[in-house]
């Protein structure tokens, strides 16, 4: 059925699409006891232990939805009825900003792919936050996406955060740092120790003062260096963060197409190693001790769990989400048990960094 609705959103341009699905989906949040029903369904076919926690928060299965989709907090319950362990709103700024100029989206169907330059367009945090406080049902954690409105000079990048997390943090389950897009001038260079050090303590000291003991995560890039990746695991735990987000779109374009050539970041499944390999490196460097949730290339019930053996203790979703349909979340946690118990797990958590483990030690 949602190939059919696909090749007709398909026949719109991208942005224009992706607002007639943000209508339905809002449109579905209006009606709780649908969302309930749908939520259930999508759910009730788990065959083995799929529940996670991370920084004490619970899963009622690993796939959880990026941030990218709902960037105001408009359709949260919407998304929830799809199933989803966990919906990411954002990335919200401290003040509106329209983003970039259009076009800013484009699809790559030939490579499930989506290449974006959007720049952070969202309506700011005030507008986010009043869609939050209006929301009734909390079935599962929400996260909230935080970074930089584009006029902000990057010295003074720390304030438009912490503006964000006096405003967000107490209305979400969870806070992430966007220092990764590739779609605001300098904003990567926040990745770098001494600066990233500067802004994650001045978050976390802000996030102990307005929602104590919230978990605050790291969203990095797929572009880091192996080396890189250590030194931003490195900060993280010396920060007291509770995990890494890995990882968010990348400037790389390991294909040939004509669209190749457009500026911003690509997701979709050409990211899935790239992701693959920075989820491993950053569990081998803290040990597994760093929680890590893992984005990038998720389609399927095989990508989620290469992930989770790849030391991901959740995966999101987001592209996958857009070619796929909303019956994604119900068909990968159908086929998620079999390939658990195929290897011997009987659960997800026993999967969690498999192949950082010798065959034995299971």
């Amino acid at each position: 059925m949602y190939s059919l609705i696909r090749a007709l959103l398909f026949l719109l341009a991208p942005e224009r699409a992706h607002r007639l699905g943000m209508f339905m989906l809002r449109l579905l949040g209006a009606w709780p006891a649908l969302c309930q029903r749908l939520r259930s369904r999508a759910l009730r076919e788990a065959t083995v232990e799929l529940e996670v926690t991370v920084a004490g928060l619970r899963f009622e299965h690993p796939l959880a939805l990026a941030a990218g989709l709902d960037k105001d907090a408009e359709a949260v319950d919407g998304l929830f009825a799809c199933g989803f362990s966990a919906v990411e709103i954002g990335t919200v700024t401290p003040r509106p900003q329209p983003g970039n100029p259009r076009p800013r989206l484009f699809r790559l169907p030939e490579h499930r792919a989506l290449i974006n330059r959007m720049g952070f367009n969202n309506h700011g945090a005030a507008v986010a936050a009043q869609h939050l406080r209006a929301r009734q049902w909390h079935p599962a954690p929400l996260g909230v996406n935080l970074g930089k409105n584009k006029d902000t000079p990057l010295e003074q990048a720390v304030e438009d955060y912490v503006a964000c997390v006096d405003g967000l943090a107490p209305l979400g389950d969870y806070v992430v740092v966007n220092a990764s897009s590739p779609n605001t001038p300098g904003l990567r260079k926040l990745q770098e120790p001494e600066q990233l050090t500067a802004l994650l303590r001045a978050v976390k000291e802000r996030l102990e003062r307005v929602a104590p003991g919230k978990p605050l995560f790291l969203k990095i890039a797929p572009d880091l260096t192996p080396e890189a990746v250590d030194e931003v695991v490195d900060v993280a735990r010396a920060c007291g963060l509770s995990g890494l987000i890995a990882t968010n779109t990348t400037v790389a374009r390991p294909f040939e197409h004509p669209l190749a050539k457009e500026a911003g970041g690509l997701s979709g499944a050409p990211v899935r190693e790239a992701s693959n390999a920075v989820i491993r490196r950053a569990f081998q460097r803290s040990g597994g001790a760093l929680p890590i949730i893992g984005v990038g290339g998720v389609f399927t019930a095989q990508d989620v769990y290469e992930k989770l053996r790849a030391g991901a203790s959740v995966v999101q979703a987001y592209t996958g989400f857009i070619y796929e349909g909303p019956g994604m979340v119900r068909r990968i946690v159908r086929e998620l048990g079999p390939l658990l118990a195929r290897d011997g797990f009987r659960s997800v958590r026993e999967a969690i960094g498999a192949d950082h483990r010798a065959p034995s030690s299971r």
